[in-house]
């Protein structure tokens, strides 16, 4: 069963253009949403919570439709951008009973539990906290009134690794009743590789492919060879780097069988974001 559906999203401002995004999610895992800086992660999150108002596209929600249901929706999901947005010289206790206000289905035991499993404490001050344990008191906070999906921009940007390991572990902890989904946007591959079921790649506004990450690292392998193979085989590159040996490049697996004597392995996440980034916007 899909928790998300996104069909032909798009938001146009003066220099930028988020051109009919498109993407599903379904229900018991996590996607991760990658893009370099500026390729339009937040503005398609931004959209789908009527944050910023999209002139073209739908978005559906446990099956609803954001626009006529938006309130119900909202009280099911958990979401958070950046920093955390709450005044940093207030008492996490203070911070709490206000936004526990704001939902019906607050559940103050397990709050609480959570406040114990991760070693919160409710008389310090945000501001104490180090940018880890915001990010813990954020998921807190929406895994309180019993959130089913939660939105997350680069929830791991600014962790040291020890603090991003225990939040992905978290996040694969969450996901195992099978009725919660995760979708979280980065620029980290690393934090993929060892939790994302499925990845959605947007490169300057528009969707590049959206696949389980297993199918997705299939796509494509990295070749390599001498400058007379680049010759031939340069049409079929995604993209392609030039070294003192010959070349690097990235192409889609599908058409590799048309060389089969060029060398090639399987490439990274971070290969497939390089190479995009290197090519040109027809590629």
């Amino acid at each position: 069963m899909s928790i998300l559906e996104i069909k032909g999203l798009t938001k146009t401002y003066p220099k930028f253009t988020l051109d009919h995004v498109s993407f599903t999610l379904e229900e018991g895992y996590i996607m991760g949403f990658i893009g370099a800086n500026g390729a339009g992660k937040t503005t398609t999150l931004k959209s789908m919570l009527n944050l910023v108002h999209p002139e073209d596209g739908s978005v559906k929600i446990f099956g609803m439709d954001m626009k006529q249901k938006e309130r119900e929706i909202k009280h099911r999901i958990g979401f958070m951008f950046g920093e955390t947005a709450f005044y940093s010289k207030r008492k996490l206790k203070q911070i709490t009973s206000v936004v526990k206000g704001f939902y019906q289905t607050w559940d103050e035991s397990m709050y609480q539990d959570l406040l114990v499993k991760f070693d919160l404490d409710e008389d310090k001050k945000l501001e104490q906290l180090s940018q880890g344990m915001r990010v813990k008191y954020s998921i807190t906070l929406a895994l309180s009134h019993q959130a089913e999906l939660l939105i997350l921009d680069e929830p791991t940007t600014g962790l040291d690794p020890v603090a991003r390991d225990e939040l992905l572990e978290l996040f694969q902890e969450l996901i195992e009743n099978g009725k919660r989904s995760i979708l979280f946007s980065t620029h980290i591959t690393s934090d993929l590789e060892k939790c994302a079921d499925y990845i959605t790649f947007i490169k300057k506004g528009k969707i590049v492919e959206t696949a389980t990450k297993d199918d997705f690292l299939d796509d494509y392998r990295v070749v390599s060879g001498t400058e007379e193979e680049l010759q031939s085989i340069q049409k079929d590159l995604i993209a392609f780097k030039k070294n003192s040996f010959g070349f690097n490049g990235l192409i889609k697996t599908v058409k590799l069988d048309k060389y089969p004597e060029i060398a090639h392995a399987n490439p990274s996440i971070d290969d497939i974001m390089i190479y995009y980034a290197k090519a040109g916007d027809t590629q």
